[in-house]
């Protein structure tokens, strides 16, 4: 996942409620089988397949044949990509910031006990 293009099929696969249900599902259970896996929901199989071809689009959900039905697996790395490119840039800004905030404060505290 290294162009914006990917990130965007990520986004687009989170967006449906259903598919991240899909996503819990496939984590609480790893290798469900499709028929499993569409019998926790109240539409039909056909609606839960184009669901998982969004997903496995987006990197997200990774089949595996098993005779003539596919094991479904999570796969969390393109959602820990999208967090890394974002927490990696900003996450150091806002520690410093928190510290410099942080250090302000205790020496405000220590110049107050002081007078």
């Amino acid at each position: 996942m290294n162009t914006s293009e990917d990130m965007d099929l990520v986004f687009q696969a989170l967006a449906h409620r259903t598919r991240r249900d899909i996503l819990d599902l496939l984590r609480a259970e790893p290798g469900q089988a499709v028929g499993h896996l569409a019998s926790n929901f109240d539409v039909s199989r056909i609606n839960i397949i184009n669901h998982l071809r969004v997903l496995e689009t987006a990197g997200l959900v990774i089949s595996e044949k098993d005779g003539r039905s596919r094991r479904l697996y999570l796969n969390l790395m393109p959602i820990q990509m999208v967090y890394d490119r974002w927490t990696d840039r900003y996450s150091g800004y806002w520690s410093d910031r928190l510290a410099s905030l942080k250090y302000g404060a205790e020496q405000a505290t220590k110049l107050k006990g002081t007078s």
